[in-house]
């Protein structure tokens, strides 16, 4: 990956502008950035708003960029998420084949209401998130993959607080603030005291969000065409970008920018690492403060598996991975924890809102 490349990434994961030129406002930045530093490359002194875009449509074509769009709090949205942990027979688990295993693959993808399906290094081999609209729901939903696949011994486990999401991973340091993610005080709490009611929404509303959680055309104006069918004399372009910057101020939206795919972009060795420590907030805090760690979570421990702390940890190799993970076990205290490699990805997707 080049240095601009890797320039670009670094902002636009959490702070891809939401106006109508966007690509103009980044080479204004990034134009701006090496008149500071006293950047003597002349691509960095020059950089054009086509340069830009044409950079970022490429590293979308690659692969790199899995979506440029907005992410959402669906619990702020009035929605139900959760973590699930279960058991599918599988050759690593002592099976004959993974026949099993494929059904249950083939059978998550058909199900919108989960986004993130893997198999992971433990007897507890895969691992998904629900989101729903209700409890009942999203139990209905963990029932159906139950009868119809050979998963069993389910564990469905609610985020009881939250330390760290979806921020930046980037191989250079950045100092600036970060657009649209919330302090680790502000992230700290769950409760539901935030959580909107789902028919509070406006038409409006729901139409914005389920366009802004999409991908962004591929345009140097791309919110003239995202909104071009809901344009009208009651909502101008303005308006609706002000309401999108509304969203992420009210934290209703966490971020608007890219998403990665983290093996692509240079973390290609990844694993949630699992703590036990009487203090999930204090260990939540030190693990959030990690440049290695992308999201972090205090959850309910279950029968067999203890640990109330979750943490997902990125590398570039499996050596460095071993690493950052004996780094903040021992930050930490040297708590008992279990690390489980994310062995297989079988769906990676964004939820779908109204």
């Amino acid at each position: 990956m080049t240095e601009l490349e890797q320039q670009i990434l670094d902002i636009i994961q959490d702070g891809f502008p939401i106006v109508e030129r966007p690509y103009a406002v980044l080479a204004d930045m990034l134009n701006r950035e090496a008149v500071l530093q006293h950047a003597d490359d002349a691509q960095h002194l020059h950089t054009t708003e086509q340069l830009v875009f044409d950079v970022v449509e490429s590293l979308r074509s690659s692969g790199v960029i899995r979506r440029l769009g907005g992410v959402y709090d669906t619990k702020r949205l009035g929605l139900v998420s959760r973590l699930c942990a279960g058991k599918v027979p599988s050759v690593a688990t002592g099976a004959t084949d993974d026949s099993a295993l494929e059904q249950f693959a083939a059978a998550v993808m058909e199900i919108p209401a989960i986004t993130h399906n893997y198999v992971r290094s433990h007897q507890y081999n895969v691992w998904f998130t629900v989101i729903a609209e209700s409890e009942l729901a999203l139990q209905a939903v963990i029932d159906k993959l139950c009868g119809e696949t050979a998963l069993h011994d389910v564990h469905s486990m609610p985020a009881r607080k939250m330390f760290k999401i979806n921020t930046v991973m980037s191989r250079r340091s950045r100092t600036s603030a970060k657009q649209g993610e919330p302090s680790a005080s502000a992230m700290n709490s769950v409760s539901s005291a935030n959580a909107l009611n789902v028919s509070a929404l406006s038409v409006s509303d729901r139409t914005r969000i389920r366009l802004l959680s999409g991908d962004l055309p591929h345009s140097l104006t791309p919110f003239n065409e995202l909104f071009a069918d809901v344009i009208s004399g009651t909502k101008s372009l303005e308006d609706l970008l002000q309401d999108a910057c509304s969203d992420l101020t009210s934290r209703r939206m966490r971020r608007f920018g890219a998403v990665l795919r983290h093996q692509d972009a240079g973390f290609p060795c990844n694993a949630m690492v699992c703590f036990d420590v009487a203090d999930g907030s204090a260990a939540g805090a030190v693990l959030a403060a990690n440049p290695h760690v992308s999201h972090c979570y205090e959850r309910p421990p279950f029968e067999g598996f203890p640990y109330n702390v979750y943490a997902m940890f990125h590398a570039s190799t499996n050596e460095e991975l071993l690493r950052f993970v004996n780094e903040a076990v021992a930050a930490l205290g040297n708590p008992q924890f279990a690390v489980l490699h994310s062995v297989r990805e079988l769906k990676k997707t964004s939820y779908k809102y109204f």
